[in-house]
């Protein structure tokens, strides 16, 4: 049975405010197209279709049209949560759109009930894991120490169960949102460690024939059985050295495992250049960078002036500008309190100019410093003119209502 396994669509998502959604709409039709000139015979979604719990209508009518493509296809998809997804409203009709061939998988009690397919050798049987929030699943599946190694332990337990029942010689294969021992993350992935140690290894999931898993956005194999199909499409700077792609898997009549990646298309390269704002505009060999998308980090001693609208002019697609000066570290024995001991109010506000921006204000700047702080202190004094004022008037009426008496 040829297998295409996918994940982490993040529909809806932008890039650092640049819409995603053309860029995703040419993945989906990709992704159709290599199922039909690749006689796919089954594809897996691994979690994240969309990229949060409530997603833009644009993102909803890209995945309606989806599942319509998919299906006109007649080749059966499997689909799970993820951690971003809301599992109630993506699983909204599963029973009716079932009849289409599309399986929505996102209630975690029906992990133990695969969609079982079946090829020339025999069944295969797709189990669906949705994401496993250990807080909310742990009565479910009934865990004394909610984590999720303990959930996903549970969960396999049940897959094993009923894969034991079947006849012999059914393949398996599991979908699963996780983060598996010895994924490499990147800056995209929503922090799952609310529910204890993110982290499982790949061990729990032994005993089926593949793992597709989803959440990490590097394609990446764990082992010869477990693999991460990776983002479609770039979604953080963290991702510019990675491949995009998809598995293509081959599962023999004995389980035996062949896998190979089909590369997606991706709108614009990613680039990470970094150097004093001059070198990134004078040096030839970042040409090549011209037309990606760039994040650039500068490295001048002093912020230099409208850095933006510079590096624009040869870099027309930068979206992300960082600033980390090579400056001399200051020295960590001294204490904030002991630097600013015995300096002016003046004093210390040229020096967190300089501090921000590299280097300390020029002459005008100082005198429009000089100035707020002038004006500062003619209020303060002001008011506490106008409290002595009070005062003195409060005690003059009580002298006069004294004599009154």
């Amino acid at each position: 049975m040829r297998i295409l396994h996918t994940s982490d669509w993040h529909l809806g998502r932008a890039f650092h405010r640049v819409s995603m959604l053309g860029a995703q709409a040419e993945f989906i039709g990709h992704l159709v197209a290599t199922v039909r000139e690749r006689d796919v015979d089954a594809v897996v979604v691994s979690g994240d279709v969309y990229d949060r719990a409530v997603p833009p209508l644009a993102a909803v009518e890209l995945f309606d049209d989806a599942l319509h493509r998919l299906a006109e296809l007649g080749v059966p998809t499997v689909m799970i949560s993820g951690n971003h997804d809301s599992a109630r409203r993506l699983g909204v009709g599963a029973g009716l759109i079932g009849r289409a061939g599309i399986h929505l998988r996102t209630e975690p009690a029906a992990v133990g009930t695969p969609v079982v397919l079946a090829d020339d050798h025999g069944d295969v049987a797709f189990y669906g894991l949705p994401y496993l929030e250990p807080a909310l699943v742990k009565d479910e599946f009934g865990v004394e120490k909610p984590g999720h190694e303990a959930v996903l332990a549970a969960a396999m337990d049940r897959v094993r169960a009923d894969l034991a029942g079947r006849a012999h010689g059914t393949r398996s294969v599991v979908l699963a949102h996780a983060f598996v021992t010895g994924g490499e993350a990147s800056d995209s992935e929503r922090d799952i460690t609310v529910g204890g140690v993110a982290a499982v290894p790949s061990g729990v999931f032994d005993g089926v024939d593949y793992v597709a898993l989803g959440h990490l956005h590097g394609s990446q194999t764990i082992t010869e059985r477990v693999r991460y199909s990776g983002s479609p499409l770039p979604y953080s700077f963290s991702e510019a050295d990675h491949r995009k792609s998809m598995w293509l898997v081959d599962l023999g009549p004995d389980g035996e495992l062949d896998a190979e990646r089909i590369d997606c298309p991706v709108p614009r390269a990613l680039a990470r250049i970094r150097g004093p704002l001059e070198e990134l505009l004078e040096d030839p060999r970042l040409a090549r960078y011209e037309e990606a998308w760039v994040e650039a980090t500068l490295t001048d001693a002093v912020r230099p002036a409208e850095p933006m609208a510079r590096l624009t002019e040869r870099f027309p697609h930068t979206l992300s500008l960082v600033f980390e000066p090579d400056r001399a570290p200051e020295d960590r024995d001294v204490s904030y309190g002991q630097r600013l001991k015995g300096r002016s109010d003046q004093q210390i506000a040229e020096d967190f100019v300089a501090h921000v921006r590299g280097a300390g204000p020029d002459e005008r700047e100082r005198e429009v410093l000089q100035d707020a702080f002038d004006a500062v202190r003619a209020e303060d004094a002001s008011l506490k003119e106008g409290v002595r004022g009070r005062q003195d008037d409060h005690g003059r009426g009580k002298n006069l209502r004294e004599v009154a008496r």
